[in-house]
């Protein structure tokens, strides 16, 4: 009797052992899934804002996840950014002037007021014009803002009922308004005095002073934009040319959002079933797994056709750079002139007027561009200062984004011309490829005189030849610049919108992680694999639009606004 309880209490005590072993491997196991898949409930967290971020977000789902980004991205976000955040997207009334008011006097300057007592703020500093008494004016002055995009002309006036100056009142009523709250705009007199004291006059009556990008903020945490759309608005200010131009407010109208949420749409719909089948596979039909890499397939391509547009943007928001080469007057100087229809260098027949790096900003088929013109190069002078000419000019060459080597159909191509092109060139990595022969004074000599040897030729990216004294040609330069550092994409008429460096860093980690979901299906791996690298292409991609943003990129971005944005 006492072996058999004690044979009990071992078989009792082994399948305890047993049970806690097989616990305490599920843990582990659920343990380094989690820890791989960022969490299973994470997962459907996420799930549900990709879904909610299909359409049925509203404004304040929108405004309360930008303030909870942090707690839904751990370690993203922390400390600064959260505290400057949180102060941002309050219900204060903010004021900010949005017109320039330093170094740009015009007729019109713009004080924009945005928050829930806009009109009533407004109604305090602004009296409609004709008003009989103080007190008749103060109630005109209340009806002025009860009607949307409705124009009132009247005075802003000091605490004691002094005029400040004559303005303009608009109204824009939430949501039809930029930042889909109540907005208000004085329309002042420009200047600096006059915006400002009109500015100090809202905020004695309550209004705080917006922070950089703060209106285009409250645009996006409403709904009224999405985050492309926002980064739009900043290029659109700061476009320096009519095609940048052109891309900001492509994207402006959804150019950039439309493909990328797509792709993200399809991640999220494929993580939704990879998910289901976790928990309940038993009671789903087989896995179609061609169906989702050619779903996987579609989205990889969409991001693929996005990214080709961000060396476009890069280029439409730096601009390039361009160096003009070659040998001591062969015409560098007088072709900068003509790109620039200006006199910028010095020309004369006489050998070596250039001995500096001189530069020259222009519009070059849409793109901003810096042209370099430097000194003529030659290996041989005793003069110390057109040596040190000759090394501005190898430096410049050498940090181009292209070289322009110019060469003289008058005295054909020579072993100068071969030196050169082999030192600044052949041995320059960054300019193989990247280079433009111009064959310049076509206009007293026949061009065939400067051929270069055929293995010379390859190795630029086009020949054009000019007439820097008449301006012959000089279209088609323009044309093969842009060409040669855009491989086409850039045109002139501009139109296209384009990624910028911050969107193209995250659809290339969405990329990188789709490839690697290939990868994961190919070589057979558990479904819970497979939806790491889902979840890590939606959030990249969701990052773009900024249905899953952190506070530290909502700082980075709108930081570079001014006040009045």
């Amino acid at each position: 009797s006492c072996a058999r309880r004690r044979r009990e209490f071992i078989n009792e005590h082994i399948d305890e052992c047993a049970r806690r072993a097989s616990a305490s491997s599920r843990e582990i196991a659920t343990r380094i899934a989690g820890d791989a898949t960022r969490g299973r409930m994470a997962a459907r967290t996420a799930l549900g804002r990709t879904a909610a971020s299909r359409g049925a977000l509203d404004a304040r789902g929108r405004r309360e996840r930008a303030r909870g980004a942090t707690k839904s991205a751990p370690g993203r976000g922390l400390g600064r950014g959260r505290e400057r955040r949180a102060a941002t997207t309050d219900d204060d009334t903010i004021v900010g002037v949005a017109t320039a008011v330093v170094g740009a006097v015009g007729g019109v300057a713009i004080v924009r007021l945005s928050g829930s007592d806009a009109r009533a703020i407004g109604g305090r500093v602004f009296r409609r014009a004709g008003g009989a008494t103080r007190a008749s004016a103060s109630a005109n002055a209340a009806n002025a803002f009860d009607e949307s995009h409705k124009a009132t002309y009247g005075v802003v006036v000091d605490g004691d009922g002094e005029i400040i100056d004559e303005v303009i009142a608009l109204t824009f009523i939430a949501p039809r308004s930029y930042t889909a709250e109540d907005v208000v705009e004085l329309h002042c007199h420009g200047g600096a005095v006059c915006v400002q004291r009109a500015m100090a006059r809202c905020l004695d009556e309550g209004a705080r002073l917006a922070r950089n990008g703060e209106f285009t903020l409250r645009a996006f945490l409403n709904g009224r934009l999405d985050l492309t759309q926002a980064e739009a608005v900043h290029a659109l200010v700061s476009a320096k040319t009519t095609a940048a131009a052109d891309s900001a407010l492509a994207a402006m109208r959804g150019g950039l959002t439309t493909p990328v949420s797509e792709a993200r749409r399809a991640c999220v719909d494929l993580l939704a079933e990879l998910e289901a089948r976790l928990d309940f596979d038993d009671e789903m039909v087989p896995l179609d797994v061609r169906a989702i890499e050619a779903k996987a397939a579609g989205a990889r391509e969409t991001i693929r056709k996005v990214l080709t547009t961000a060396k476009r943007g890069a280029l439409l928001e730096t601009g390039v750079t361009v160096a003009i080469v070659g040998r001591p007057n062969v015409g560098k100087s007088r072709l900068l002139n003509a790109l620039t229809r200006s006199e910028r260098s010095i020309v004369t027949s006489r050998e070596g007027t250039t001995r500096d790096v001189v530069e020259a900003s222009v519009n070059i088929g849409g793109l901003p561009a810096t042209l370099l013109d430097t000194a003529g190069i030659r290996s041989e002078t005793d003069d110390e200062v057109e040596k040190i000419g000759v090394e501005r000019s190898r430096a410049a060459a050498a940090g181009a984004d292209i070289v322009v080597l110019v060469v003289d159909a008058e005295r054909g191509w020579v072993s100068e011309d071969s030196a050169i092109w082999q030192s600044e060139i052949a041995n320059n990595a960054r300019a193989r490829g990247s280079s433009v022969l111009v064959v310049n004074k076509t206009d007293i000599a026949d061009a065939s005189n400067a051929t270069p040897p055929p293995e010379v030729l390859e190795s630029f990216s086009t020949v054009v030849h000019v007439s820097a004294a008449t301006g012959d040609n000089l279209e088609h330069l323009e044309h093969a610049i842009v060409r040669t550092v855009s491989g086409g994409e850039v045109d002139a008429e501009g139109g296209a919108w384009a990624a910028n460096q911050r969107q193209a860093e995250a659809l290339q980690n969405a990329l990188d992680s789709l490839d690697r979901l290939r990868d994961t299906i190919a070589a057979d791996m558990p479904l819970d694999f497979w939806t790491i690298d889902l979840r890590e292409a939606a959030f990249a991609l969701g990052s773009v639009t900024g249905d899953d943003v952190t506070e530290d990129v909502l700082d980075t971005i709108f930081e570079r606004f001014c006040i009045g944005k």
